[in-house]
């Protein structure tokens, strides 16, 4: 038993410890004087957010960025509320509001490859209806893709601050995601991104044939398209390591809502291309199984106490450097570390079981995995 859980472990420490590598490799990008250039399409496929969609648009009104530039197609994915652009909000922006016509069981991919066939602008970026983005969020994008010439971009995302513990576990598991996300782009493994700030060149997407191969899946219009695109070209692809790109986006309202969500983010890792991405998705479910499994050892007491001790203190301060890195970049403070992270084993096993077996809740809907 104890060769096993630390055979893990020693794994997984070296497994983030390259993240932490790659993290570093990354150089923070500046704003420099250049003229923007790039034309985009905000997509925002929405159901239900007529709330945090006013405050979306007003975001977007006041970006520091050429309006005859960029255009907005919001896409109703079957709302049972009502919405209606205020004329506040339009600000001189070009912005459409269409439905979305559904053809697979991804409803977001579905809404985004139907905004694509009538943006008329080179770049898609795509957001979500609860986000607000920075005034420079676009000429940052802008800067990264004339100075590299990429084809696709990922950013950073964070979350609105709130207090209570439930947001600080949300924020601690996010800043993880994220530092793994920067982690993999510094050592040339990208796996995954978060669609709420996520740009790639029309054509680009088009040469990768879009979404085509995991339409079955409801969720991943991100992390699919991104190994699709690291497998094509993956000199094509890079991330954006700059304050002002950053989104912020809601955190969940609930346990249950909490728990919903990741179990969907958690199905798409079975689909994935990337041999590299499965492998630390199926390390990181090892070790928080194997923390759970040696907590219940230890209290039957056939497993020796200094040994449990040095397992969860090994995996919680090679943790703690990774989120101390993502939250260095997204200014935010660590709260509640300690408690988090005796939960998340078991709230990350909890996570990965169920998304090989269950169903999950998304906007009202239930799909199977």
């Amino acid at each position: 038993m104890i060769v096993i859980l630390f055979t893990i472990l020693i794994i997984y420490v070296l497994f983030i410890s390259a993240l932490i590598f790659g993290f570093s490799k990354i150089k923070r990008e500046k704003i420099e004087n250049s003229l923007p250039k790039t034309t985009f399409t905000i997509v925002v496929p929405f159901r239900n957010e007529a709330g945090n969609l006013h405050k979306l648009l007003h975001s977007f009104s006041l970006l520091n960025y050429p309006k005859e530039l960029l255009e907005v197609i919001l896409v109703d994915d079957e709302s049972e509320d009502e919405f209606r652009i205020l004329d506040s909000a339009r600000s001189d922006i070009n912005i459409t509001i269409i439905k979305n016509i559904r053809k697979s069981n991804s409803p977001k991919k579905d809404a985004i490859k139907t905004a694509i066939e009538i943006a008329n602008h080179d770049w898609i970026i795509t957001t979500d209806a609860d986000c607000l983005v920075q005034k420079d969020w676009l000429l940052s994008i802008d800067n990264y893709i004339q100075n590299t010439n990429v084809k696709m971009v990922a950013s950073g995302v964070t979350y609105l601050p709130k207090k209570g513990f439930l947001h600080a576990f949300q924020m601690l598991d996010f800043l993880s995601l994220q530092g793994a996300t920067i982690g993999s782009f510094g050592i040339g493994k990208p796996f995954m991104c978060n669609g709420a700030n996520f740009a790639y060149s029309k054509v680009f997407f088009q040469d990768l044939n879009g979404f085509k191969g995991n339409e079955n899946v409801a969720s991943g219009d991100d992390v699919f398209l991104l190994q699709k695109a690291v497998l094509k070209a993956p000199k094509s692809v890079g991330f954006l390591y700059d304050s002002k790109s950053i989104v912020a986006t809601q955190t969940a309202n609930t346990w249950k809502e909490l728990f919903m969500q990741r179990v969907r983010w958690a199905a798409k890792s079975t689909g994935y291309s990337s041999n590299f991405g499965k492998l630390l998705a199926l390390l990181v479910f090892a070790t928080n199984l194997s923390w759970v499994l040696g907590f219940g050892f230890w209290a039957l007491g056939t497993l020796d106490q200094n040994y449990f001790m040095l397992f969860i203190g090994s995996k919680f301060l090679i943790d703690l450097v990774l989120l101390l890195k993502a939250a260095h970049l997204f200014k935010t403070k660590l709260q509640w570390v300690l408690a988090s992270s005796l939960l998340y084993p078991f709230f990350s096993s909890s996570v990965a079981l169920y998304s090989l077996f269950g169903k999950y809740e998304w906007k009202d809907r239930t799909f199977k995995k």
